[in-house]
């Protein structure tokens, strides 16, 4: 995303519209199919799907990735410890694939995203296991795999669940997908749809930051205050040069000083409260009442001289109140 783009959409904080055109329908088809199949038992069918199956080689080239993202950027060590073990060896665990719904001849990739990147890279077919399921099934297959290998942190999971709801699929597919229960599905999407999908994408996946540090930032985030310094934060190259864990630290840190600072230098507001002042601004004066008290504040450069006088002549001041009153009654 280009840089100038980036304080346009992060000011935008409403919630993205659902996608549009095709592919908003698509999970659709899938979804009216599986009505007749019970979601716990296609859920179950979803961990047998590699067992007995023949695997066959494809190139990466006939290969195109899920209709739904559920990772965010690269994790580079990682991607690069696999690409050196299977270049050592062999890709030992096969990709699940599906024939393309829309592209004949080509195939989508269910589960097994970097092992089909290692063998582009290293010019090699990718071994897969290749299966005809309905995006139901696929979903539910994409998202247990990811599950059960415990690497997807809790925003990438929130961001996956937003990008399912936006397609249109219902919320208990989207629990069994993640195998999590109704609460913690509504915590996720409450952080994944308050929080602009650019900054959040622009953070990458901070894999050491869990629920409730998301859910703080959330409160952070949609602060209209704060959305021209998280632009400037995301801009800046430290924030640029960091790790996606760092970078969640940075604009963490920095939006809570500037809420504390916004909080702190924010007058009370008294709808008894004028100002006063005189002498082309040598004396400012605020004044005003306050329960059964009346309080002044001098300032500029003849406060203390004024304030002094008027100290002096409290007594004057206040028989001239009083034989005011009593011609005021006559």
């Amino acid at each position: 995303m280009a840089r100038k783009d980036l304080l346009k959409n992060v000011m935008e904080t409403q919630t993205e519209a659902a996608p549009k055109g095709d592919r908003a329908n698509y999970a659709l088809r899938g979804a009216s199919k599986s009505m007749k199949v019970s979601i716990d038992h296609l859920a179950e069918n979803t961990k047998l799907m590699l067992e007995g199956e023949t695997i066959v080689e494809i190139s990466p080239d006939l290969i195109d990735g899920s209709f739904v993202s559920d990772r965010l950027g690269r994790d580079d060590e990682a991607f690069n410890e696999l690409k050196k073990s299977i270049a050592d060896g062999r890709q030992d665990s096969p990709v699940l694939l599906r024939p393309h719904p829309e592209d004949s001849g080509r195939y989508m990739i269910v589960f097994g995203h970097r092992r089909v990147r290692v063998a582009a890279e290293l010019g090699r077919a990718v071994r897969a296991v290749v299966k005809s399921m309905d995006d139901v099934a696929h979903i539910l297959a994409q998202g247990q795999e990811n599950t059960a290998r415990a690497d997807l942190s809790f925003i990438e999971k929130a961001l996956f669940a937003k990008r399912l709801l936006d397609l249109g699929q219902p919320k208990d597919i989207i629990q069994s997908a993640l195998t999590i229960d109704p609460t913690l599905l509504s915590r996720m999407l409450s952080v994944s749809q308050k929080i602009p999908s650019e900054v959040i994408e622009e953070i990458g996946a901070a894999k050491s930051v869990g629920r409730d540090r998301w859910e703080d930032f959330k409160k952070l985030i949609v602060i209209s205050t704060n959305a021209k310094q998280t632009a400037k934060i995301i801009s800046s190259n430290e924030f640029q040069h960091a790790d996606s864990n760092a970078r969640f630290e940075l604009l963490h840190k920095q939006l809570s000083a500037n809420g504390k600072s916004v909080r702190k230098l924010r007058p009370k507001k008294n709808p008894g409260t004028r100002s006063w002042s005189a002498g082309n601004g040598q004396i400012k004066g605020v004044m005003g009442k306050s329960g059964k008290a009346f309080n002044i504040s001098l300032s500029s450069s003849d406060a203390a001289e004024f304030g002094a006088f008027l100290s002096d002549s409290l007594d004057q001041l206040y028989q001239s109140f009083k034989d005011s009153k009593q011609e005021k009654s006559k």
